[in-house]
């Protein structure tokens, strides 16, 4: 019975069709809503009487009855119908289009035809779609307000010309009378049709739920990264429902939305229908009708079911999914266009450098597509209407301009790499995809006469497919091939077919999987245009509110000109004038707030993009500029050089605040602060931060921001001026620091002056000990200097690497004068070339612009003498406390991050720079100071292991460390000093003890 009446042919020719009515309707209604390209005689004031005439009377329009008011009309009559003639036929379409949806519905319902997305994936989306499509028709039929004006003048001006009104005028008045209402005559027409629409939308069960997952879930998965499972990167991407994974999301929830609309009884009677169609208003407000027109689908819904009777009950399950849209879906989208992005970025660099994957692994390519062409435009609809919400942030996005970047690298990949595909894909289709066929067909029990015929063929054709016509640069065309599976799946899937298609899922997964295949022969662009088809953006309306939504069209221009055929294709050409004016709207402002707005900063909650991402997104934006330029008379190179040296500064000409400010204020509110805490431990080994493994879950992974990549990105950011601007804020933090330790030495002045004198004698240092207080004090505010100055010391070697990279022969010189200069010479020489190098990055005995800081500190009118007397005694204060550090449990040294839990390891930083610049301020002898400083730290030390049964001893290992850490860092201690103070065989024994505690604790 299904072989008759061609129901696949008339599937995909309506479809077609539908979608060039739906265009003409949506024209229309630009049109009439448009002051300046109305119909004239809609206009003018001699029609006016006409009009309302028409109006009010259609689609009964008596022409004798109504002479008097329809006089204009008939002076006009040629011209009226001339004007109007084309509105006129395209009505008409929509009213035979109208037909032939109708019979067709109705011949799949009496065929009985079987739907599973799964299954027969080409007949259940043309099915779909059509309903989907007819829909929209009717809906933006019913959106024209002077359809009546238009249809009831020509029939008048027809009527004046011939002396009887035209054939289809009846016919086309009452469809615009039924459907006044369209939603409501809808879902009456499609009461016959509930049960093929829910069965098709049902067989969604498993595949939108596995599409629409958070973020984390992605993540998790590690969804669209080939380097996940290395062993497998070679191997063919495969599944049972292969064009389901590249699905538009969109799409999927405008088949659940619109189809439930229509043959609403099925949620009241199906429970499975009630949770696909609550999913789908979970995920957002809006769905797109065509181009720009939207639907406010929870409103709709809820007006629609509110005018019927026993629907009360889905009145508050769409206001609870509207609230929850509202409160979530902003942030869940973000997180998903922030994964995007890096999951392209890393898929795109992988295929980059081996394009051959693109055979293999060819899905994943039009899945990143199309997840990302979702996500762009679910923002492009809620951009432009955000709702209500405590967080309208999450509706901007400065950083689409590098997703969409990636987005049309991967699509240049596939251009450029045709051949590369289409070899792998021949090959695959010849040797795999025929002999798998083959055998399944051989497989089965039954098989029909035609259906043989047809399965046969398909065998044949992918056999004859060879390199050799590949190689002679033949065009493939396996569209046939393509158009049979269809007419297959409609004979398989009749109610009473001799072969049903579910008996056989291994059939329908071969061919589904041969059918892509055959797709990356002779169906790329095509298949483009499904994935990553983002025309919609080159709308006016999208052009028009680009303040609101900031992928303008400076973001988009990269995209827009690489596709500059198919927007023609589409009819919008006067979006190339649009394009040529914006590119002139170019100003340093409005670029400094993209940058800015990259950053991502919010101060309350302390988050900010990470400096790696932040520089890939700037050079993606700095690409499309560039790109832009060759269409646009426009100084790229100047313009970014203007707006990112501003951006070193801690604010630029407009007063704004910068980058370098941003990042400043991030890393000591943010990263540094909580490192004072220990919250988060510098790792020596490593070279960056990490945090601890803490209840409380940190809202940042410190790694990301303060490792050697992460710090690179920040010196190309800010570069030195930017980081001069960093090093001043830490050096401001260190003297606060410093300024609270003198005030401890001035409070125990007398009992460290004794200890200074005493500190070999171990019975007078015990009872001192007892005087002294704040030593937890001292070492405390020293760690947190020693924090500053190790995160310092990373920037500084970060900004010489990148110094080095962009100017090596201004580095080099410095660092040769540097490596002539000594500390014992003239001093004011030494730090005139120090701080030079400092400004390159370069590391220094002596750290200048501490030593400036120092300098520059309030001393109440004290003599250097005083202030010497104060820095020995602190030294000397900070060594008699050391045996403190064993009582905290978190002194423990950590053999894989190359320091102590509580981040005392640090101490030896800031003793080693501390001491020298302080002495150098005094003009002392910063090796004498410190010698003396190792002698009184060595005793009090020693004397720990006269202590077996007190606690002190617990960590005394770990803290034996930091002696050896403070030599070993410090350029004016050595070992030999160390060992005629400090036993050497004392911290062979610590070492050893403590990389059994990391073996023990790891086994």
């Amino acid at each position: 019975m299904a072989y008759q009446f061609k129901l696949a042919e008339k599937l995909l020719i309506l479809n077609e069709r539908g979608q060039g009515v739906l265009i003409r309707m949506n024209h229309i209604k630009k049109v009439c809503t448009d002051s300046k390209r109305r119909p004239s005689y809609f206009t003018e004031k001699s029609m006016e009487s006409s009009v309302k005439y028409i109006n009010r009377k259609f689609p009964n329009i008596d022409i004798r009855g109504g002479s008097q008011h329809l006089s204009s009309v008939q002076k006009q009559k040629s011209a009226v119908l001339e004007g109007l003639h084309s509105y006129y036929e395209s009505f008409i379409d929509v009213m035979e289009f109208r037909d032939h949806v109708y019979e067709l519905l109705n011949t799949i319902d009496a065929c009985q035809c079987y739907f599973d997305i799964a299954v027969n994936f080409d007949l259940t989306k043309n099915y779909l779609d059509l309903i989907v499509t007819y829909a929209s028709v009717i809906y933006m039929l019913s959106r024209i307000d002077d359809k009546k004006a238009i249809v009831g003048m020509y029939n008048c001006a027809f009527e004046f010309c011939n002396g009887n009104s035209d054939p289809s005028f009846p016919r086309l008045g009452q469809m615009f009378i039924e459907y006044d209402h369209p939603w409501k005559k809808l879902s009456e027409e499609f009461g016959p049709h509930t049960k093929s629409v829910t069965g098709a939308l049902l067989s969604l069960r498993m595949v939108y739920p596995r599409r629409n997952l958070s973020a984390d879930q992605w993540r998790s998965a590690q969804l669209l990264s080939l380097l996940a499972s290395p062993a497998a990167m070679l191997s063919p991407t495969c599944c049972d429902t292969m064009a389901c994974e590249y699905l538009s999301m969109e799409v999927m929830e405008r088949w659940i939305l619109i189809g439930f609309l229509l043959c609403h009884s099925s949620l009241n009677a199906n429970a499975d229908s009630q949770n696909l169609w609550k999913m789908a208003l979970r995920n957002g407000l809006y769905l797109t009708v065509i181009r720009d027109e939207i639907l406010n689908i929870h409103k709709l819904s809820e007006d629609f079911f509110d005018s019927l009777k026993g629907y009360s009950k889905r009145i508050p399950d769409i206001k609870e999914c509207k609230e929850y849209v509202i409160i979530n879906c902003g942030a869940l989208r973000r997180e998903k266009r922030n994964f995007l992005r890096n999951a392209l970025k890393e898929l795109t660099k992988v295929l980059e450098d081996e394009p051959a994957l693109l055979g293999p692994k060819a899905l994943f390519v039009f899945m990143a597509l199309s997840f990302s062409r979702d996500e762009v435009l679910w923002l492009v609809r809620h951009a432009e209407n955000i709702p209500k919400t405590k967080t309208p942030e999450d509706y901007a996005d400065s950083q689409m301009a590098e997703l969409l970047y990636y987005m049309e690298k991967l699509r240049t990949l596939l251009a450029q790499h045709r051949y590369v595909i289409q070899r792998y894909h021949l090959q695959y289709l010849s040797q795999y995809d025929a002999l798998a066929l083959n055998d399944t067909i051989q497989g089965m029990y039954v098989c029909p006469e035609e259906e043989s015929v047809l399965m046969s063929s398909f065998v044949s054709t992918l056999s004859a497919l060879s390199l050799k016509h590949l190689d002679a640069g033949e065009e493939f065309d396996l569209k046939p091939f393509r158009l049979d599976w269809l007419r297959l799946q409609v004979y398989t899937s009749a109610g009473k077919a001799a072969l049903a298609l579910k008996d056989y899922p291994d059939l329908a997964k071969v061919m589904n999987m041969a059918q892509f295949h055959t797709r990356m022969m002779d169906n790329v662009n095509e298949l483009l245009c499904e994935t990553a088809d983002l025309s919609i953006l080159w709308f006016p309306p999208f052009l028009k509110k680009k303040a609101k939504f900031e992928v303008t069209m400076k973001h988009l221009n990269v995209y827009c000109l690489s596709c500059k055929a198919h927007f023609r294709v589409l009819g919008v050409k006067s979006s190339w004038q649009q394009s040529y004016k914006i590119g002139h709207n170019f100003t340093q402002k409005k670029v400094y707030r993209v940058i800015v707005q990259m950053a991502n900063y919010n101060q309350s909650t302390h988050e900010i993009a990470r400096p790696t991402d932040l520089l890939a997104g700037i050079q993606a934006y700095v690409t499309s500029l560039h790109s832009l330029s060759c269409y646009i008379n426009i100084d790229v190179t100047r313009l970014v050089k203007n707006v990112l040296l501003q951006q070193t500064q801690p604010l630029d000409s407009y007063g704004t605040q910068t980058i370098t400010t941003l990042y400043t204020n991030w890393f000591l509110e943010g990263l540094l602060r909580q490192a004072s805490s220990a919250l988060i431990v510098h790792c020596p080994t490593t070279q960056c931060f990490v945090n601890q493994n803490t209840e409380n879950e940190q809202s940042f992974h410190a790694e990301e921001y303060a490792d050697i990549c992460g710090l690179r990105s920040l010196a190309e950011l800010i570069g030195p001026y930017g980081l001069k601007f960093l090093n001043e804020n830490l050096m401001w933090h260190i003297i606060s620091q410093v300024g609270e330790l003198k005030k401890l030495v001035s409070d125990n002045m007398d009992v460290l002056v004794q200890m200074r004198a005493n500190f070999e004698n171990p019975e007078a240092m015990s009872d001192l000990q007892k005087k002294l207080t704040g030593c937890e004090n001292v070492l405390k505010r020293m760690t947190i200097i020693g924090v500053i100055l190790s995160f310092r010391s990373m920037v500084q070697e970060a900004l010489a690497e990148i110094m080095d990279r962009h100017c090596p022969f201004l580095t080099r010189p410095i660092k040769c004068l540097k490596d002539f200069i000594y500390p014992e010479g003239d001093i004011k020489v030494t730090l005139g070339v120090y701080e030079m190098a400092s400004a390159a990055g370069l590391p220094c005995e002596i750290d200048p612009t501490l030593v400036s800081a120092i300098a520059n500190m309030q001393t109440d009118n004290s003599s250097i003498e005083e202030e010497f007397k104060i820095t020995c005694l602190l030294l000397v204060y900070i060594a008699v406390s050391l045996p403190t550090l064993c009582l905290d449990p978190n002194s423990f040294y950590r053999r894989e991050h190359g320091g102590h839990q509580n981040n005392i390891h640090c101490l030896a930083t800031a003793v080693n720079h501390l001491a020298a610049a302080m002495f150098t301020v005094q003009r002392k002898n910063i090796q004498t100071q410190l010698q003396e400083f190792l002698k009184v730290a060595s005793s009090i030390l020693l004397q720990l292991g006269q202590n077996v049964e007190r606690m002190e001893i617990k960590n005394r290992d770990s803290v034996y460390l930091i002696l050896h850490m403070i030599v070993e860092q410090s350029p004016f201690l050595s070992q030999d000093m160390l060992e005629m103070c400090f036993p050497y065989v004392l911290l062979r024994n610590a070492y050893r003890e403590v990389h059994k505690t990391f073996i023990h604790t790891m086994g």
